[in-house]
């Protein structure tokens, strides 16, 4: 690594634990696109008729933002006119909804000619009135084929079978903080000059040292078992949807909810303001936040306003199928999950930090 991109020993390699221990076995994932598919899930579909031409693509070896640029080049429109709900890989086999304002006309013949070159393909077009904002898919479905090692370890399907049952951390995954841990070092270096939206245009540092503030408060939960186990002045979270309420005290009630996956403690994503929390699980969070006063501090300066994220993730629809040397896992995740979070719990890989 570059004098520029070194990270100290504090803060990169991290060292998060798991909720069942390391894995022991190594394993592989994603050797080539088709090996890691997702597919976008929401719940509402297009009305068929409006200004906004709305397309259902599957893409592979393109990010969301650039099939966005090859889109709005193709119907000659502003980029800013194209909408997507969610960011997905590059690497990887995937399908989601794509929005282009058209109002009035319709698009050229020709709009697709050359998009198949660049690995895309359109299964769907439809009118709907408005634009496709971020963030409005409910959950994404993935289907993962894994290799290795750990095929062939009965703990991996111990593990998995763990998971299904208990639930995953809900860890940020190591795609947000970028190879090596730039992203974060890149995040780090502009929060101690002083956060500027001209550097920073989508908020991705923002969203990076966030992430990583969580991710140290999930650790430590986990390091002490709490982390699914509601404590006196969490804040909880109401599975499957964004329902949240703080409680001072924690009855049998709560805890057998919890146990049962229909509740979840949450985590802090920093920023201004109270913490919803209550004294003693505030204390401890702002505690591990100021432990990297570089990032907790910048995004207070910021102006970020704080908010919750759960802990715990419920894997839905989880299935386990073996083929020959391999296993391919299907499951779903609601949005703003990672898959590499479940697949870290499974086995070792050097990019599953």
């Amino acid at each position: 690594m570059s004098e520029t991109t070194q990270l100290s020993t504090e803060y990169w390699p991290p060292n998060w634990h798991y909720a069942a221990g390391q894995p022991v076995a190594t394993g592989e994932y994603r050797q080539r696109a088709e090996d890691f598919q997702v597919e976008e899930q929401f719940d509402f579909a297009p009305e068929g008729q409006g200004e906004h031409w709305w397309l259902w693509l599957e893409k592979r070896g393109l990010t969301t933002p650039d099939l966005a640029r090859l889109l709005a080049r193709a119907v000659d429109i502003p980029p800013r006119d194209v909408g997507y709900s969610g960011l997905k890989d590059r690497n990887a086999v995937t399908r989601q909804w794509f929005s282009l304002a058209l109002p009035g006309r319709e698009p050229p013949a020709d709009w697709d000619a050359g998009l198949a070159d660049r690995g895309v393909t359109c299964l769907e077009a439809v009118r709907h009135p408005r634009k496709l904002k971020r963030g409005v898919h409910r959950a994404n479905r993935f289907r993962l084929r894994i290799s290795g090692e750990a095929v062939a370890s009965p703990a991996t399907r111990q593990r998995w079978d763990r998971l299904v049952a208990d639930g995953v951390p809900n860890y940020f995954g190591p795609q947000r903080f970028g190879p090596e841990g730039r992203n974060l070092q890149r995040a780090r270096q502009l929060l101690a000059r002083g956060w500027r939206k001209r550097q920073d245009p989508q908020g991705l540092l923002l969203s990076t040292a966030r992430s990583y503030l969580f991710n140290a408060v999930l650790s430590a939960r986990i390091a002490d078992g709490t982390w699914c186990v509601p404590q006196p002045g969490d804040v909880l979270n109401l599975e499957g949807t964004a329902s949240r309420f703080a409680s001072a005290e924690i009855d049998q009630d709560l805890l057998a909810r919890a146990a049962a996956g229909d509740l979840h403690p949450t985590g802090p994503l920093w920023g201004c303001g109270r913490l919803e929390s209550g004294a003693q699980v505030a204390e401890r969070e702002t505690a591990i936040a100021t432990g990297f006063g570089e990032l907790s501090g910048g995004l207070v300066q910021a102006g970020v306003d704080h908010a919750r994220r759960p802990l715990r993730l419920r894997l839905k629809d989880a299935d386990w199928e073996l083929q020959d040397d391999s296993v391919w896992l299907s499951f779903t995740l609601p949005r703003g999950a990672f898959a590499t979070s479940v697949l870290r719990e499974l086995f070792r890989h050097s990019t599953l930090m």
